[in-house]
């Protein structure tokens, strides 16, 4: 058990490496393009254009592949084996490809009611330009749908660090069109370097396929049970799911009638930023324990409720301190990765305002994706279809009513709330499916957690404050060292369970060393 233990820290371990990697690469990727272009014409109808593509997938078929590939094919893979449960695979990846070439040929149409749709705050000349830059893009759909499918078959058969790696050879390839092609054939190469890292994506992933005996033949087979069950969940998943990129969409929307249309770049990076930093911890742990609850669900020997409660616990002490210090160094931190070229100094405050605001839902986007794996896993989609249709609407409530007391940073906090709100939805009917989440000893650690990240925020500001002006790599990593080792201290006082196998773990590698 300890073995497999330390096998699971191992895995999950690469995968953050590897992801955070491959976020950083997002990030520089952003950071030339906000240097190229700044946030003018080119920078936000390139940014609307790409969203379009991206809330398409997502809002229709990112569910049924994250939510239901997984859960169905760990079942089959458990129950009867790994020929049907490819069998199955074939048949689902067939399904998506045909409807994500429909969905991509409906948006090549309607790209231009599409891009006014998204951004009706734009002038004439930006509205034009969206709507080019959508078509060039939108057969990102396509592949997206294949690079996802491949994703959600490694994951079942636990193949984990290739498709953690997608990111980074993708990001890889459009900072390389930044640096050698983007003087020659600007915005528009740019989309189609954009559309040619996506399909890179998917073609990376097809040698571990091959690798794992992962025999996939194109069919279409509607008697499949496989196919039926994804079929069944798809539409109460496809809402549930619709959370982030309709949020997105929503919060482009407010932001296109901010600043002259600059408010889309501010929440566009902020929103970037936020989902770097809450994804690398969150979904890494997320996506290695998907699989794990979709093969208890399925029958396989354990307990879900310990399994569920342990992994909020580890999430939580590191997304509560993250949500402290993210909001202390917004500042720096945007500055850091932005600032510059044409990022002039109000693009960074405006931005960081947005960043700060939004930090606050780092919790929420937490608990949404660890409980959504576990109403997945058990192939139930309408609890998390309610939740997410409560925090869509919350989220198009508050951005009415505080934007035009917030400007940008409205925007964010209803973002921020409306993670949170589907988060406590979620949580709420835990109890009458047998998941016993909240135990004394996890009420107490939640308080421990909590009163070390409150201790640990003086630390990350004071010390901000006495660098401010020395540099821009020094004004953020310093302070957050000094977060670092505060919460680090304040969790071994109060001994938190990880925090004392860690202890443990460095000591034993100290005397063994000694030995």
């Amino acid at each position: 058990m300890e073995e497999k233990k330390k096998g699971s820290v191992r895995t999950v371990g690469l995968m953050m490496i590897i992801t955070l990697l491959g976020k950083v690469l997002g990030l520089v990727r952003d950071r030339l393009l906000t240097v190229n272009y700044g946030s003018g014409m080119e920078a936000n109808a390139f940014l609307t254009a790409s969203r379009i593509p991206r809330v398409f997938f997502d809002a229709v078929f990112a569910s049924a592949i994250s939510a239901s590939l997984i859960p169905v094919f760990s079942e089959l893979l458990t129950k009867r084996g790994k020929k049907a449960a490819c069998d199955f695979a074939g048949s689902f990846l067939t399904l998506m490809t045909a409807l994500c070439a429909l969905l991509t040929v409906l948006g090549m149409v309607f790209a231009g009611p599409l891009a006014r749709l998204f951004a009706p705050g734009f002038d004439p000349q930006t509205g034009r330009l969206t709507e080019e830059l959508t078509r060039i893009m939108m057969p990102t759909v396509i592949f997206t749908g294949v690079a996802f499918s491949f994703v959600g078959i490694l994951q079942s058969l636990e193949e984990f660090n290739i498709p953690a790696a997608i990111s980074l050879i993708s990001n890889g390839a459009v900072i390389v069109y930044y640096l050698f092609f983007n003087r020659t054939f600007g915005i528009y190469g740019l989309a189609a370097a954009f559309l040619i890292s996506w399909a890179l994506q998917a073609l990376v992933q097809i040698p571990s396929l091959i690798k794992k005996g992962a025999t996939l033949r194109p069919s279409l087979r509607f008697e499949d049970e496989g196919l039926r069950k994804v079929l069944r969940l798809m539409l109460p998943v496809m809402v549930a799911s619709w959370v982030l990129p309709v949020n997105q969409a929503v919060n482009g929307i407010f932001a296109s009638g901010l600043f002259e249309g600059a408010g889309v770049s501010a929440v566009d990076h902020a929103y970037s930023l936020f989902t770097v930093i809450a994804g690398v911890f969150v979904l890494s742990v997320t996506n290695y324990i998907f699989p794990r609850l979709s093969r208890l669900a399925a029958g396989e020997g354990g307990d879900m409720s310990a399994t569920l409660r342990g992994t909020l616990h580890t999430v939580m002490l590191v997304v509560v301190p993250m949500t402290v210090g993210l909001m202390a160094v917004s500042r720096p931190l945007v500055d850091f990765i932005f600032g510059g070229g044409k990022f002039d100094g109000f693009a960074v405050d405006i931005t960081a305002r947005a960043l700060s605001f939004m930090a606050l839902g780092t919790v929420g986007y937490a608990l949404t994706n660890v409980l959504c794996r576990f109403y997945f896993a058990r192939l139930e989609g309408l609890v998390p279809l309610l939740a997410g249709a409560a925090a869509v609407a919350a989220n198009a409530i508050l951005c009415a009513v505080l934007t035009p007391l917030m400007d940008v940073g409205g925007i964010a906090l209803a973002c921020a709330l409306s993670l949170s709100v589907n988060g406590v939805l979620l949580a709420v009917p835990l109890g009458r499916r047998g998941v016993k989440l909240i135990t004394a000893d996890f009420a107490l650690d939640m308080g421990k957690i909590l009163l070390s990240a409150l201790i640990m925020e003086p630390a990350v500001f004071f010390t901000r404050q006495i660098l401010e002006g020395r540099g821009k790599l020094l004004t953020l990593i310093v302070p957050c060292a000094a977060g670092v080792l505060v919460y680090g201290i304040m969790i071994l006082v109060l001994r938190l369970p990880e925090a004392m196998s860690a202890k443990d773990f460095i000591l034993s590698r100290i005397g063994r060393k000694e030995k």
